[in-house]
């Protein structure tokens, strides 16, 4: 198939060449992927480009990225070696042009770079650059040494502050180094943040640092929303509100009554307090995790709200997401252990997505966080159950796009169940907030753009 960009597509690919380092905004189907590839390519043509790596979550290293290669005929000629498995210090030996690796795997990378004499890559680039926002987690620590080896570094992403403006720190210093934010979290916490809450674990905007932050990033990222380049398929969320009887409402509130004592006594531990909640949304959920790690039952009534959903849609293909591992065995139990989930993994799952997307999988059961990275499956139903609401709103947004994306010719239907008068109304309050500020970072970039027209690249001719 040949490759004919779509104009938003060039400027982006012009943007990555003209900007050793950048970074991509952009919703999931909007091409992110073909994009950096072909940008590769330009660059390997030029002479300017041995072999760059990439970092994304597992799926996409065995899906996306070599699939896009491979569907595209000016990119076939690209050579891939994937990072994960038995063989791969094998595959790192190998001569290619596109190594992929999920962040798990850094480990091991430094360890085994460690073994070669020459830095084998040039471009760094970061698909899913969320997995590098908190700089306290181990796979930012052993990245960050390695980050001044290349000399092109590009960030992928399509909800780069669903959770707030903290996150952006560490994604955007594996861009650039600093250059914007500075070297430091503490330094960009406190120019543009200050600490309130209980026990001054909340961090909140300073007046006017929105515009601060988004001002500073505005020059050295692009931002496109698929809304006014693609035309999507509208959504419907209906929202399924659900009632507990006497007895499992008088159980969820003893465990929210300790929530409330908590805040009450204004002595709040983000321990104690993260416990009394999480034990409430698994209450709300249908079980409750007991301390010595077995479950206890305590009411159906979201598993019958799931039976009810998939008896109206009589046989449509359906996403069934959920939070907790419990639910997944109750599934099981209530559609059959034979029911595909994401839980399926390599060739497996291959064989899954294929099916789904050919329209032969009635109900896909899948965890929200695993459905919502690396997966396109538009092609096989427009209907998703949301059976635990979850308080990420990146997870959240990504899953819906999952569906929700170019190549959908329906409308796409989500379905959230919310137990009422529960903290799982709060997640979805939650999760509104969260969409609001996330918008205004958006808005803020395709503005900044649009005023500085003339700043936009025209041009494919690469910095070096």
């Amino acid at each position: 198939m040949k490759f004919i960009p779509h104009p938003y597509q060039e400027e982006a690919i012009g943007f990555l060449l003209q900007n050793g380092s950048g970074g991509l905004f952009l919703y999931p189907g909007m091409g992110k992927t073909s994009i950096s590839l072909c940008v590769v390519d330009i660059l390997k043509k030029q002479d300017m480009l041995e072999a760059v790596l990439v970092i994304a979550p597992l799926r996409p290293v065995y899906t996306v990225w070599p699939n896009e290669i491979a569907k595209w005929d000016e990119l076939k000629h690209l050579r891939v070696s994937i990072l994960h498995g038995a063989n791969k210090a094998q595959a790192l030996r190998t001569p290619a042009d596109v190594y992929i690796i999920n962040p798990e795997g850094l480990k091991w990378l430094v360890d085994e770079l460690a073994l070669i004499k020459e830095w084998p890559f040039q471009m760094l680039i970061v698909d899913e650059s969320t997995r590098f926002k908190h700089t306290n987690t181990q796979r930012f620590k052993l990245l960050r040494p390695m980050l001044n080896k290349f000399t092109r570094r590009v960030i992928l992403t399509g909800s780069p502050a669903a959770n707030g403006l903290l996150d952006l720190f560490g994604q955007v210093y594996v861009m650039d180094r600093g250059a914007t934010f500075g070297p430091y979290i503490t330094k960009y916490k406190d120019r543009y943040f200050y600490q309130t809450g209980y026990g001054g674990y909340e961090w909140r905007l300073r007046p006017g640092a929105d515009k601060e932050i988004y001002d500073a990033l505005a020059p050295r990222v692009l931002r496109m929303s698929d809304k006014d380049y693609l035309k999507l398929p509208p959504l419907t969320i209906n929202d399924v509100f659900l009632d507990m009887s006497p007895d499992v409402r008088k159980v969820y509130d003893q465990m929210e009554n300790a929530l409330r004592l908590e805040f009450d006594s204004g002595k709040v531990t983000a321990a104690n307090t993260g416990v009394a909640l999480m034990k409430c949304r698994q209450i709300a959920s249908g079980f409750v995790y007991k301390n010595d790690g077995t479950t206890e039952h305590i009411h159906d009534i979201k598993t019958e709200a799931v039976e009810e959903i998939l008896e109206e849609l009589s046989g449509q293909p359906t996403i069934v997401a959920y939070q907790f591992e419990e639910e997944l065995q109750t599934l099981f139990n209530t559609l059959g252990k034979d029911t595909p989930s994401t839980k399926a993994t390599g060739h497996k799952w291959q064989l899954i997505e294929k099916a789904w997307n050919a329209g032969e999988v009635p109900t896909l059961l899948g965890q929200i966080h695993s459905l919502s990275h690396g997966l396109n499956l538009q092609d096989g139903g427009r209907a998703m159950i949301l059976r635990t609401p979850d308080y990420n709103f990146e997870d959240y947004d990504q899953l819906i796009r999952r569906l929700r994306r170019q190549g959908q010719k329906k409308r796409v239907i989500l379905h959230r169940l919310i137990i009422r008068n529960t903290v799982e109304e709060a997640v979805i309050s939650s999760l509104k907030l969260k969409e609001k500020g996330q918008n205004a970072l958006f808005t803020a970039l395709k503005n900044y753009w649009k005023d500085k027209d003339d700043s936009r690249p025209k041009t494919r001719k690469p910095s070096r």
